[in-house]
């Protein structure tokens, strides 16, 4: 109390409600991968963790798409006739800009871009490592992908896995990794997942899940894409296949263009415009280099669900909240999984002798293509099994922790007991009454303990340690719904 030694009037004011918990933000993604630039009023971004909000931030720090180039190989292009061949994506294979496209179009918001490296770099197990390591300095980041890691080697890409669950499980503990299979677009008979889960290890499963199979999006149009894509010297091969395939009046023609393709590849005036027509010349009178650009264009669409996954959990979580499972639900910008998923297919990936659970990507008739499994890696353990309990267990303990960190120092006794025991209990009925706890009255949802006698002795109070027992019954989904029917006899 004051020394008040004047003669007046003195206003005191005293506070009326303890300190309340405010309630962490659940879907900040952090990407690392390579980027064409990374700069910001003329600051290097180069391996430094960069907030953006929209993928116009993230061309203005980052730069575009890296400009693929393809090269003839042997092979009939399916649904083609007549000569052998098809593209192969020879350069500029980085997933990192297309997998932001498809995480904003799947609902996706404010998240954090680590570039590692451009795209005249080799994918490199060290940089991406080295990106990740530059997170524990962002403490806003909750959620983690690297779709650039399906670049490496096999056994590198799990080495850079098993570091992503190391980073969320051991070194932060408030974060999620999404990792993707290695080679996710092969049929299940190829081993992929197997592969997966002898490599991806055993720590800290609880922290991440995974997906499969890959996805064909639809974020590259097939209109982007013309002969310029085709590496020059690779022009007169293709123009000999193309002429296989047609007969004398169609070659006349394909000649020609061919003699324009080099000069209009060259020239500074009308390079865009002359290219265009070219292409569209090509496209009316070659079938054949029709199919060519599909296949092209089926290639650069093929990509990791990781980055889309990062986006539906944020569209879940601001609609539903964190503790709603990321599943049963459409991905957008995605026209089919790369590999057919059947009921009996998915009961290995969804429950296996080894723990080890992959989340499902499925196709169903009339419903699109649907998020079709919601477990953790951790699929033995009880507590961990489900990706939504894991989260929300991260949301409360990240949120009671900021808040708690205001009375280190105070004195231990029973009126800071009280405050802390108040601001927990209110924090935790909120989430009640949003259906993120699981029981009919918030007794039966939870519970806070802390006191002389109930979670500590004297001997710590005497080494000035403050413990506090907080118990939750964090709702699960209903993962199998069992409807069963029996006929009953006939009342009239």
């Amino acid at each position: 109390m004051a020394q008040y030694k004047t003669p007046g009037v003195y206003i005191v004011e005293q506070n009326a409600f303890p300190n309340s918990v405010v309630e962490v933000a659940t879907a900040v993604p952090a990407f690392v991968g390579y980027t064409a630039s990374a700069s910001h009023g003329g600051r290097s971004l180069r391996k430094q963790p960069w907030r953006i909000s929209s993928m116009a931030e993230f061309e203005a720090c980052f730069g575009g798409a890296p400009v693929p180039e393809f090269m003839l190989e042997a092979g009939r292009p399916s649904g083609a006739a007549g000569a052998s061949c098809t593209l192969r994506q020879a350069a500029g294979r980085f997933l990192l800009y297309r997998s932001m496209q498809l995480f904003y179009m799947n609902g996706g918001g404010a998240c954090h871009i680590v570039s590692v490296g451009d795209y005249h770099d080799t994918p490199d197990s060290g940089a991406l490592r080295a990106g990740i390591d530059a997170l524990l300095r962002e403490q806003e980041a909750t959620l983690l992908a690297v779709p650039d890691a399906m670049l490496l080697p096999l056994d590198d890409c799990h080495a850079l896995q098993r570091h992503m669950l190391m980073h969320c499980g051991q070194q932060m503990r408030n974060r999620f990794a999404i990792l993707d299979i290695h080679h996710g677009a092969a049929p299940l008979k190829d081993g992929a997942v197997t592969a997966f889960r002898d490599g991806i290890g055993s720590d800290s499963l609880a922290f991440g899940a995974a997906y499969y199979p890959w996805v064909q999006a639809t974020v590259v149009a097939l209109d982007e894409l013309n002969f310029t894509h085709i590496r020059t010297s690779e022009w007169g091969a293709l123009r000999d296949v193309l002429l296989q395939a047609l007969d004398a009046g169609g070659q006349r023609q394909v000649s020609a263009l061919f003699e324009q393709m080099a000069i209009a590849a060259s020239s500074e005036n009308g390079q865009a415009s002359g290219i265009a027509a070219i292409d569209r010349a090509l496209r009316d009178v070659s079938p054949l280099y029709q199919q060519l650009l599909r296949d092209m264009h089926g290639q650069l669409n093929l990509l990791p669900p990781g980055a889309a996954m990062a986006g539906v959990y944020t569209r879940i979580d601001n609609a539903r909240g964190v503790w709603k499972a990321p599943a049963n639900v459409g991905l957008a910008a995605v026209s089919a999984p790369a590999v057919n998923i059947t009921h009996e297919d998915q009961e290995d990936l969804n429950v296996s002798s080894s723990g080890k659970s992959v989340n499902a990507i499925r196709s169903f008739e009339d419903e699109g293509t649907l998020v079709w499994g919601a477990r953790t890696l951790d699929g033995n353990s009880l507590d961990w099994r489900y990706i939504n309990v894991r989260r929300t267990m991260i949301m409360l303990e990240e949120s009671l922790r900021l808040a708690i960190q205001a009375y280190v120092f105070e004195p231990n006794v029973a009126s800071t007991w009280l405050t802390i025991k108040s601001m927990a209990l209110n924090f935790l009925t909120g989430i009640w009454k949003r259906g993120g706890l699981a029981g009919a009255t918030p007794d039966d949802a939870f519970s806070v303990h802390v006191g002389l006698g109930e979670t500590m002795t004297a001997d710590d109070i005497l080494e000035g340690i403050l413990r506090v027992t907080v118990l939750v019954a964090i709702s699960r989904p209903a993962e199998f719904i069992e409807l069963t029917f029996q006929q009953q006899m006939q009342k009239s």
